[in-house]
């Protein structure tokens, strides 16, 4: 290359006669120098070029090219645009919606979520309380028909993210079927949906502010969303010009004269038939806001703590109430959504929509928010929505009860709904208040038919309240009854007393196998005692709502009901020639003059029958729906969560459905299942430096463990075991739990079978001991297992109530516990007509406990043995029992004590008669054939 840029062309080419100057070009230069820049802009090139910067950069044309590798690195989301391109132009045009929660913590009736609506046009909201998600479709139907009706025009479009409660095929079906036009976000794109997030934004602004001011209760939070919606009903927005939201939408300004301070004090009056002449005519309340198509305030009673509505108020608007004298516990409120902030909401500050209203203290809210008082659809449930009291309205405590120490490891239901107090387990289809109850026409055949069952029965007269005497409160409780196979049986609504109010002494006093139902059983007990009720809901006499009814029968919810109960059935029993079993007061025995018998079983309302003679068994079944109103339900299959199915070749159970409800209810459905329920060899201690966890739930885990054990004897153990920590559960315990749920995946399908022979099966029974296993108080574990008919039909295990101080010792009394349970088992047997061996084996794999048992010399080994272990050597003494050695591998009660081998677990779950579903049929078709 020479000074003045030009260059040597060397060639061998003949062809060329001619010496030229030649110069070489690309039409590329603009990409070639973005990239000697390090890919910088095309604008910053044309900068550095036009502004003379820089020298050494030639001319070119720029031209934007697309550079992958630009992309790769800098690729940015497009801007949301400031303003909408389209507005609707008629009210139902277009609705936003979205879900906002779940919100911590959940309101006392279980609502964890609200669900806003958002028109448009008017920029009116409405909302409605969740507790689940899976909830909205049916409030999106109960939205449709209200605004369909109200306005007479129909929902054209509607606009939605992709949530899952959305998107689902039911929500697809009902808009095709209404002809109503879908409008999604993309994906990660909340800003599309602009409108509702902004109002959901909003609203929960104004609930924070307004808790935060007025330091009250955080469970109070959806009343404070309903509220905020009704205001922001009535406050200006930027969307529609000189008109509130209200207006827009119907066409009529909104009074506002009737608003008053939210939290302030209220002054409510009590009614003349809720007092007495000496009573207080007024009480203190709380103002929550307005009551849906009612003219009155909706007020929160700070004795009750119930909600009240009411006009007859007065208010004291400088004054509220003083929520710490509550002694409620700080909880902080969370609620988790998608919500537009930061940079999101600089790009977007409205969705599709910039807004700023000038309302109560948010000055960017742009949503118009939810309800109306004649409009919203705040739940009705929400009325009862705080803790049970156990006393009347006007009613003070005069004791304060201490819990006693035994109760520190229970949950007594404190702060909790009338509802989570009377319903352990609620489906979640199932209503919780009347008002939502009396909407659907299958709930109102079910209370129809139980008044109808009550009246029939003569159970109540409807008087006037003696002086003196004090009315109980009722409500109604709703059920969806299903079988086996998780299938509907019926609907089911019960009128229940709240006994919780009664007081001793005044309204009660101390106190093939075939299933039978007794309709409404309860009702048939007669009372003693002068019981007053209110009329039901849905069901008061006109024109004499003042009145209550007198009781000649019980109802459930009485104190006194099942003892009532249980005292007309057992009459009947007598009179029909039955004897009572005195070790079983629930099972009822009859021989027949040909030595055939029958055999009943009760529990409250449920009997199961069996027997020899079908003759005997159906004369019973024509005297029982003679003297009560009952459903015969045939051969038994389910009865009390426990599944029972009779084959050729013996009977099963299990608990196959409820299973698999328990692990959906703790999200370990689809885990990765184990093949024990504890890791071989573990030890659980306290763990008192261990991280803490929630309680509650570790108590819910447990307590669906326990009711499984009744049919699955090989969690027995492992169960009884994390059970001893329920009051300060830490992550190693909740690990432990979750292991056994992970079992359960794996063992769904075991069932218990019991062989069906010719030959009377002979009662076995096996114990053992863990010596010292709790590490903490170095108290060993008894266990027992009994063994009939090839299948385990008792079990146990259980944390001894002393220390001993050798293996003999603690074997001695796991051997105790064990004779004990054999000796009630027997006799129960005997009043079944199964007879056993006058000496029933007990197999032991300790031989020093077995001479312990037959030698009456006291030596200074066993000296110090409390007086009580001593019965098992009466026991053997008198014949009735004997201990006989067994080796520790075929030691089936091994398996209720400790963490077990795989093999070693799966032989001794095997011999409890635990057999899987499929191998079952399997062998019984190789059998077969």
């Amino acid at each position: 290359m020479k000074k003045n840029r030009m260059f040597a062309i060397h060639t061998d080419s003949k062809g060329i006669a001619v010496e030229e100057c030649m110069q070489v070009t690309t039409d590329d230069q603009a990409m070639l120098w973005h990239q000697r820049y390090g890919h910088l802009n095309f604008k910053g090139l044309k900068t550095l070029k036009e502004k003379d910067m820089v020298t050494g950069l030639p001319s070119f044309k720029m031209q934007e090219v697309t550079c992958a590798d630009c992309l790769n690195g800098k690729q940015t989301r497009q801007a949301q645009p400031k303003q909408a391109s389209w507005r609707a132009s008629k009210v139902l045009e277009l609705i936003h919606s979205d879900i906002c929660g779940p919100i911590n913590p959940a309101t006392k009736g279980g609502k964890r979520y609200f669900l806003t609506f958002i028109d448009d046009y008017s920029r009116k909201g409405w909302v409605f309380l969740l507790a689940n998600k899976s909830e909205a479709l049916d409030s999106v139907k109960e939205f449709k028909n209200l605004v369909e009706t109200e306005s007479g025009q129909v929902i054209k479009s509607f606009r939605t993210d992709r949530g899952g409660e959305y998107l689902s095929d039911a929500f697809t079906d009902f808009c095709k079927e209404h002809g109503i036009k879908r409008q999604l976000t993309t994906a990660y794109t909340p800003q599309q949906n602009g409108v509702a997030e902004r109002r959901n934004r909003t609203i929960m602004n104004m609930v924070r502010s307004l808790l935060s001011t007025k330091k009250m209760p955080k469970f109070l939070w959806s009343e404070v969303v309903v509220w905020s919606v009704y205001i922001l009903n009535r406050c200006p927005t930027i969307s529609i010009k000189e008109k509130t939201p209200h207006e827009a939408w119907n066409g009529r300004k909104p009074v506002v004269d009737h608003l008053r301070v939210w939290d302030c004090l209220a002054h409510a009056h009590v009614p003349k038939v809720n007092r007495g002449k000496l009573d207080k005519r007024s009480t203190i309340c709380v103002l929550l806001g307005m009551n849906e198509g009612t003219k009155g305030y909706r007020l929160y009673n700070t004795k009750t703590k119930k909600i009240v509505v009411t006009k007859d108020v007065v208010f004291e608007e400088q004054k509220s109430w003083d929520w710490k004298s509550e002694n409620e516990p700080e909880i902080e409120l969370q609620w988790e959504d998608d919500v537009l902030a930061g940079d999101n909401m600089q790009h977007n500050q409205n969705g599709n929509d910039n807004e700023n209203q000038a309302n109560a203290g948010d000055q960017n809210t742009d949503s118009s928010s939810n309800t109306d008082s004649n409009n919203d659809n705040h739940d009705q449930g929400e009325a009862t929505i705080t803790a049970d009291s156990n006393q009347q309205v006007g009613q003070s405590s005069r004791r304060t009860h201490r819990k006693p120490a035994w109760m520190s490891d229970y949950v007594s239901g404190d702060g909790m709904s009338e509802d989570e107090v009377n319903m352990v387990q609620t489906e979640e289809d199932d209503p919780v208040h009347f008002e939502v109850a009396v909407k659907s026409k299958k709930w109102r055949d079910a209370m129809d038919l139980e008044i109808n069952s009550i009246v029939k029965n003569n159970t109540w007269t409807l008087t006037m309240l003696p002086q003196k005497s004090k009315r109980i409160g009722v409500k109604w409780i709703y059920k969806t009854k299903r079988d086996e196979n998780g299938n509907i049986i019926k609907h089911k609504a019960r009128l229940v007393a709240k006994g919780y109010a009664q007081k001793q002494g005044i309204d009660f006093t101390e106190l093939e196998d075939n299933q039978l139902d007794v309709k409404s059983a309860l009702l048939h007990g007669e009372l003693e005692e002068k019981v007053y009720i209110d009329q039901p809901k849905g069901y008061q006499k006109k024109g004499e709502e003042d009145k209550v009814y007198e009781l000649h029968k019980a109802l459930y919810g009485l104190k006194q009901a099942p003892r009532a109960w249980f005292s007309k059935i057992e009459k009947y029993f007598m009179a029909e020639g039955f004897q009572e079993c005195i070790y079983e007061h629930t099972l009822f025995t009859k021989v027949s003059s040909k030595g055939t018998i029958i055999i009943v079983s009760l529990y409250v309302d449920d009997l199961i029958v069996t027997g020899d003679d079908e003759d005997l068994i159906r004369q019973f079944k024509a005297s029982m729906i003679r003297e009560f109103d009952m459903t015969d339900l045939g051969g038994m299959n389910y009865f009390m969560g426990i599944e029972v199915i009779q084959r050729q070749n013996g009977i099963f159970i299990c608990q196959k459905q409820y299973t698999e409800a328990v692990l959906k209810r703790f999200g370990m459905f689809d885990c990765k299942p184990v093949g024990t329920p504890m890791a071989t060899g573990l030890k659980i201690d306290q763990e008192s430096e261990g991280k803490m966890v929630d309680d509650t739930l570790y108590k819910q885990i447990v307590g669906s463990l326990m009711y499984l054990t009744n049919t699955r004897p090989d969690i027995m153990h492992a169960t009884c075991l994390i059970s001893r920590y329920m009051s300060n559960p830490t992550e190693l315990h909740l690990q432990a739990a979750k292991r056994i749920l992970r079992y359960l995946k794996g063992s769904m399908q075991l069932e218990i079978m019991y062989q069906k022979s010719n030959i009377k099966g002979e009662l076995l029974a096996y114990t053992d001991s863990d010596y010292a296993g709790d590490c903490d108080d170095r108290r060993s574990t008894s266990g027992y297992a009994f063994i009939l008919n090839s299948g385990a039909v008792a079990w146990g295990s259980r944390k001894q109530p002393i220390v001993t101080l050798s293996t003999t010792e603690a074997e001695y009394v796991a051997a105790t516990a064990c004779a004990c349970q054999l000796l009630w088992m027997r006799r129960v047997l005997k009043a079944l007509k199964h007879e056993e061996k006058e000496c029933i084996e007990i197999k032991s794999d300790n031989s020093s406990t077995i001479k312990l048992s037959k030698n009456p010399v006291m030596h200074g080994r066993c000296k110090h043995i409390d007086v009580r272990y001593h019965f098992l050597r009466d026991m053997v003494k008198e014949g009735t029992i004997t201990l006989s050695y067994c080796r520790s591998e075929d030691q089936v009660a091994d398996v209720m004590t400790k963490a077990l081998k795989v093999e070693t677990f799966l032989k001794q779950r095997k011999a409890l008669g635990m057999n899987d579903h499929g191998d079952v049929m399997l062998e019984m078709n190789h059998i077969q054939h």
